[in-house]
């Protein structure tokens, strides 16, 4: 069983037939699930079909018997060990990683996508090299390097530039200024397998642009073209340029090869048979994921980008014509994209979902007017990044697409390019019926008061459904379709006969566009009107809400909503069973409670994260709220303690003035009181007392008080 070491920043070191790779999501699992060996052997029809029902997502948890086995060492010690790894190492020092280096037969390091795996991959390379005469078993080493070192080559032949490079141009391949590191890396690698080649050989794989499970320097053209922000993707420069591409798991059947065969030849050539340009590429993706249509920048816009780095934009400015005939003739490929990202569009586009988890969320809002539906169906779309669907606005939307279409146009020579001269040609095929069909629509308009048959209202939504933003991101249905009918002749597939009506089968509906999640709000009609009573007049005025019209249009949901067939039989029908919520319960007008009810059913949101301008954002208005909230506080907290200073203060002097007035009136009491007392004592007391008292001082007795009472009690005039 062969042992794969891997060792990258953004994955691990791979086990007893060693690997590195920043591709850890797809490289590894793929290596995890081969046979040693089976690349040996011719591929069979069986095993075609059933490597092209594979995903590139699906990894057995069990591995295989004679399977490479993969052990590495984690970029962020903290992680799970992914399901495909048997070991994980962490590696404190180049010492320990050399030791877990050389328990392996190949060692694999991927460079293309993170040029600070250079400085590893040729340490790694030599050190193990020093260790040659240590080895137990031979060992093979793999360079996963890029085409970025051919970057700056003389053509072939300078008098037809359309004939390719191949693999035998190797030795006069220049690189990028800025991919300098990586041919150097090569060189080394190369002339480090020189020395002895039965015990330590090596091989550089020179990468076209990889795409497939994340997409790699492309993700961000397919990023914006799933968010579906600007009405036409950007290509930079003229977009002639012709970029080399290789699916993920193609370069991993060719590493497979490279173990299983051990070619004579050691530099090799890994790009599909594709020849596609950058306006090319882009076009395919924003056709298969964005808005259709492709806008050319200048070179220097590009810069502008915060999610394109210099290496991104080195290699999407590259222009090389390749072709490996080194895989086609040495190599038993089952190749998953031969043709190239072009043709293989539905493919990619599916993996590319999967893989980031970018899955459309479909939602329909049911119940009765003046529930809520739009309130809620509008806070459900902010909070999964979902789009409104609104009939009424996709009627005027999709009246005001016509009359643009119909309107003569002016062109701009200067902007025409390809794509325009192609938009030109498809739009004057549909002026005719465009200019017919907005008649129609007019005319049903004009006769039914306004609103148009149901036949135009279907196929309006529908198509808004179809567009690629509700294909991508998803939406929320608001109270459309009202009828089993309206559902049926909406969700229903086109292709799809009577008959199985006929004969009791349930027709198939278009997936593409059905809902997923079924949400009826539910409320008596005592509630309904007190809710609609309660509205403020400026909100009800000129709306369905006036109490004549809201209450046939309530009479009327009530009507539709309970016979045999109701739109919600229809869901019924197709397993996609309503969940009911009753409003009045939440007793909020806001219906907060009702969207958290919601969000908690629906599960977690299935696209992006926040950016990182709408983090900012985020953190610099919840910095701000708490900044008002502090300073409210804070004024809050300074009110009430002036207030409690200025009472204690009113208390403090009421105080005082009442202690005051309490000590003048007992003041006077006092003297009141005291006049009396001193009369009578000035007359009976105070004569004899100060005659006794100044002969005690005359006379000076030994115990002067027995002296002064006696004195008293001979001279007080009651005695006498």
């Amino acid at each position: 069983m062969g042992k794969l070491c891997h060792s990258t920043t953004s994955g691990f070191m791979s086990t007893k037939k060693t690997l590195s790779s920043a591709y850890t999501s797809a490289l590894l699992p793929y290596l995890s699930r081969c046979v040693v060996g089976a690349s040996l052997e011719s591929i069979g029809e069986e095993e075609e079909e059933e490597d092209e029902n594979n995903s590139a997502a699906e990894v057995s948890g069990r591995p295989k018997e004679g399977v490479y086995q993969v052990v590495g060492t984690l970029s962020k010690p903290e992680s799970t060990k992914p399901c495909f790894a048997e070991e994980t190492y962490a590696v404190s020092s180049r010492k320990e990683l050399l030791s877990h280096l050389l328990e392996c037969e190949i060692v694999l390091y991927n460079i293309t996508e993170d040029a600070n795996q250079i400085e590893e991959a040729t340490w790694a390379a030599s050190a193990l090299h020093m260790e040659i005469e240590h080895f137990a078993t031979p060992k093979l080493f793999i360079l996963i390097s890029t085409i970025m070192s051919w970057a700056k080559s003389k053509p072939p032949d300078p008098e037809d530039p359309e004939i390719p490079f191949t693999d035998e141009d190797y030795r006069r391949r220049k690189p990028h200024p800025n991919f300098m590191d990586h041919i150097n890396a090569e060189k080394l690698i190369l002339k480090l397998g020189k020395t002895n080649k039965h015990k330590f050989s090596t091989y550089v794989v020179a990468s076209g642009h990889q795409y497939g499970a994340g997409e790699g320097v492309l993700h961000y053209f397919f990023k914006i073209g799933w968010l579906s922000e600007t009405p036409a993707i950007p290509v930079f420069g003229n977009g002639s340029n012709f970029i080399p591409t290789i699916h993920v798991l193609d370069l991993s059947a060719v590493l497979q090869n490279i173990i299983d065969h051990r070619p004579r030849f050691h530099y090799i050539l890994a790009v599909d048979v594709s020849m596609h340009t950058l306006q090319e590429l882009i076009k395919c993706i924003s056709k298969n994921v964005g808005p259709g249509k492709i806008e050319k920048i200048p070179k220097e816009n590009a810069f502008l980008s915060k999610d394109l780095t210099q290496m991104h934009l080195d290699m999407l400015l590259v222009n090389l014509r390749m072709e490996s005939m080194f895989l086609k003739e040495t190599f038993n490929i089952k190749w998953v994209a031969q043709a190239g990202l072009v043709e293989n569009i539905e493919q990619i586009v599916k993996e590319y979902k999967q893989s980031r988890g970018l899955l459309p969320l479909k939602v329909y809002i049911h119940g009765p007017p003046g529930v809520g539906k739009s309130t809620i169906a509008e806070e459900l779309c902010k909070h999964y990044k979902l789009h409104h669907i609104k009939i009424n606005e996709v009627i005027s939307e999709t009246i005001a697409n016509l009359e643009k279409i119909v309107a003569p146009k002016e062109l701009d020579s200067d902007s025409m390019g390809e794509q325009g001269e192609d938009d030109e040609e498809e739009e004057g095929k549909n002026v005719e019926a465009a200019h017919e069909l907005l008649a129609r629509i007019k005319e049903n308009v004009e006769q039914n008061a306004g609103c148009p048959d149901d036949q135009y209202v279907v196929k309006f939504v529908k198509d808004k459904l179809r567009s690629m933003p509700c294909r991508n991101q998803g939406y929320v249905l608001d109270g459309f379709p009202e009828t089993y009918d309206q559902a049926k002749d909406l969700f229903n597939l086109e292709s799809e006969d009577e008959e199985e009506e006929i004969k009791g089968k349930i027709p198939k509906c278009d997936k593409l566009i059905t809902p997923e999640f079924v949400i009826s709000l539910t409320a008596s009609d005592e509630f309904l009107i007190n809710r609609i009573i309660n509205l403020p007049e400026r909100i009800v005025a000129g709306t369905h809400y006036t109490q004549d019209r809201f209450l046939q249009s309530l009479n009327l949901f009530r009507e539709l909503n309970t016979d045999d067939k109701t739109v919600l039989n229809y869901f019924d029908e197709l397993e996609i069973h309503p969940q009911f919520i009753d409003v009045a319960k939440f007793e909020d007008p806001e219906n907060r409670f009702v969207v958290k009810d919601i969000i908690k059913k629906i599960g977690e949101p299935r696209n992006y994260g926040l950016t990182d301008e709408e983090k900012e954002n985020l953190e610099r208005k919840a910095a701000e709220e708490r900044l008002v909230k502090e300073a409210q506080e804070k004024a809050e907290q300074e009110r009430k303690e002036a207030e409690e200073r200025a009472e204690r203060m009113a208390n403090w002097e009421e105080w005082n003035k009442h202690l005051e007035e309490v000590k003048r009136q007992e003041q006077e009491l006092l003297e009141a009181q005291s006049i009396p007392l001193r009369n009578y004592l000035m007359k009976n007391v105070m004569p004899t007392l100060m005659q006794g008292i100044n002969e005690c001082c005359r006379i000076r007795p030994d115990d002067p008080v027995d002296f002064l009472a006696e004195y008293l009690f001979k001279n007080s005039p009651d005695i006498e």
